[in-house]
Formats: C-alpha cells, sequence, structure tokens
C-alpha cells in the first residue's frame, strides 16, 4: 500500500474528528462568561437529573442485565419478536414514547388509573421521570450488554458449570468479568441516554424539571444566555462516567 493510500483514510478521520468536534469547541468560545450565571431553578434542576438519572439507571442495570444475558444464551422460537420489541422502543421517538407513556401510565390510562389509586402517580412526579428515563434508556442497555455477553466464550461458562458451580456463581465469576467490557459500555450509554432524554421527560414529567426541560425553559423564557451554564453543567455531569468506566475497563485489559 503506497503512502498516499495510507494518508488518505487518516486524512478523512482527522477531518470527521474536526467535524465531530466543532460545535463543542466552539461552545467554549461562545459562551457569554462575562455574564455567566445560572437562573433561577437551574440548581434544583441539577439536583433532579443526577438523582433520578441514578435511580433509573440503578433500575437499567437490575431488570435489563438479566435480560440481556437470557437473550445471548438462549434460542428459543419467536426470539424475533424480542428484538422486533427492542427494536421498537429504540427506534421510536422519544415525544411518542412520551405519548404512549401518558396514554398508558396517565391519570386516564389502564395501568395509571389502577396505580394511582394504590398511591403511586406517574405524571408529573419524581416516579415519571425514572419512568420515562428507564423506558427510553433501556433498550439502549439491553443491546449492548447483549452484545457483551455474546462475545463471552460458553465454553468457560460450561466448564465452570462442571466444577460444581452453580449458574448463578459461574454467571457472577466468569460471565460478568469477561463481559466487563462491553457491560462498561452499555451502562455509560444508558447513562447519558438517560441524563439527556427530553422528548418523554417532557410529556410525562414536566415537572419536576431536569437539566433538559430547564434547558428548554431558560430558552424560552430567558434567552440563549441562560442556556449555556446548564449546557457546561451537563457535559461536566455526563461525561465523568462513561470516562471512568471506559478507562477502569482498558486497564483491566491491560493487566
Amino acid at each position: 500500500m503506497s503512502l498516499s493510500q495510507t494518508r488518505l483514510p487518516a486524512l478523512v478521520g482527522l477531518l470527521t474528528l474536526l467535524l465531530l468536534a466543532t460545535p463543542f469547541i466552539g461552545l467554549a468560545f461562545i459562551t457569554p462568561w462575562h455574564t455567566f450565571g445560572f437562573a433561577d431553578g437551574d440548581g434544583n434542576a441539577i439536583a433532579v437529573s443526577l438523582c433520578y438519572s441514578l435511580l433509573a439507571l440503578i433500575l437499567i442495570i437490575a431488570l435489563g442485565t438479566p435480560l440481556a444475558w437470557w437473550l445471548a444464551r438462549h434460542r428459543v422460537r419467536g426470539l424475533w419478536l424480542v428484538d422486533a420489541l427492542l427494536l421498537l422502543a429504540l427506534l421510536t421517538p422519544p415525544l411518542a414514547m412520551g405519548l404512549l407513556l401518558a396514554a398508558m401510565y396517565g391519570p386516564y390510562g389502564p395501568a395509571g388509573s389502577m396505580l394511582e389509586r394504590a398511591g403511586l402517580v406517574l405524571t408529573n412526579s419524581g416516579p415519571a421521570f425514572v419512568m420515562a428515563q428507564f423506558y427510553s434508556a433501556l433498550p439502549y442497555y439491553v443491546i449492548a450488554a447483549r452484545a457483551a455477553f455474546e462475545g463471552v466464550p460458553r465454553e468457560l461458562e460450561q466448564i465452570a458449570l462442571t466444577l460444581g458451580h452453580s449458574p448463578w456463581r459461574s454467571f457472577v465469576r466468569v460471565s460478568l468479568p469477561l463481559a466487563r467490557l462491553g457491560l462498561a459500555a452499555a451502562i455509560a450509554l444508558a447513562w447519558v441516554r438517560a441524563l439527556g432524554e427530553f422528548g418523554a421527560v417532557l410529556i410525562v414529567a414536566y415537572y419536576p424539571q431536569g437539566i433538559p426541560v430547564k434547558l428548554w425553559v431558560n430558552l424560552q423564557n430567558v434567552g440563549l444566555s441562560a442556556v449555556y451554564p446548564l449546557l457546561w453543567v451537563f457535559f461536566l455531569v455526563a461525561m465523568p462516567l462513561p470516562l471512568v468506566l471506559g478507562l477502569a475497563a482498558r486497564h483491566r485489559r491491560l493487566i
């Protein structure tokens, strides 16, 4: 392969990275630092997003991990229906997902009316906020975690079983460690997806306002200058978990 042939992909790759980075580099220059300051309610929005996103992430990991492992290890008739359901949830526009959730879990929905009689309100409440994030981020986590488990050789799990390990112990001692890189990526993806969800949250949980909805409110009520502080906070909050998980997983791979 000639030198020009090796340089062309590198140049195209650098151009692509530059295009990708341009909006974020530009943010540092267009932010009005001389008037930089939070609007009323921004602190509460940050707290709401952090707390409820963590709760949603815990639920996603707890419920999505067994499903992802089962999908990776079992081939049953009708599995394509499960795949279709995951893709349907993944591809549904956020606003449409919010409308579906409101129709089902709203005060006049079949599930919402029963839950409301039991004292659980799933509109404009903390549980509604978590629900919207859960439905939005779960399919991303399951699909990524499934791919991680599919990369674990089944022979190693079978060896653990023949050595006397229970299926649960084999899962914890063999499957999880070997899938850690993919699972770390799945967790990071679910975290960012849940934290940044706007459409579904806007429909079912306008209150309490998290960062994405507060960004929209600030833009409508105050103007563009009130958006930048929350944007910076969002990036500072969203990025550490993916970076830490990615670095930790890569460090373990190198050991």
